[in-house]
């Protein structure tokens, strides 16, 4: 699975979140922007900014 984040444009890790689903909130280990799992689907994931974090 694959997530860039939609604020820092940097790849989210997912492997902090091995049982990942929508609607599941995550943070993104580089910019710490707080990011809601819209989908998970073949082409990755889509998530939605949150709160601005950090």
């Amino acid at each position: 699975m694959k997530l860039t984040c939609p604020e820092c444009k940097n790849d989210v890790d997912l492997t902090r979140y091995p049982n990942l689903a929508p609607e599941d909130v995550i943070e993104c280990n580089v910019c710490g922007i707080t990011l809601m799992v819209n989908s998970i689907g073949d082409e990755g994931v889509v998530a939605e900014v949150v709160d601005e974090g950090k």
